[in-house]
């Protein structure tokens, strides 16, 4: 069975608090028996509070919008698979405009 899921990604559109008053206002317009998986992706250095506001929530998750395929190194800009699975990132963006 297909899963579906609704995801929005921020790009360079979001500064912290309208992102924030985003992800409040979409998760309280879910309903309880929500069954469609609501993934946000914003900008890296916002990533980490993003994630941990939808912890806790069934179905709502978190997206990096990048990630490299160097494993580490000298790569200013660069966030690594490592390091985004080290923040509970569960989706990554790969290929996108």
């Amino acid at each position: 069975m297909r899963k579906n899921i609704v995801a929005g990604n921020w790009k360079m559109n979001l500064k912290r608090d309208e992102g924030l008053d985003l992800i409040n206002d979409v998760i309280n317009l879910l309903p309880s028996d929500n069954k469609v998986e609501v993934v946000f992706a914003p900008s890296f250095i916002h990533l980490y509070k993003v994630n941990k506001m939808c912890l806790n929530l069934d179905k709502v998750n978190t997206a990096s919008q990048n990630v490299s395929k160097e494993e580490r190194g000298a790569f200013t800009g660069e966030i690594s698979a490592e390091i985004i699975r080290s923040a509970n990132v569960k989706y990554t963006i790969i290929g996108h405009s």
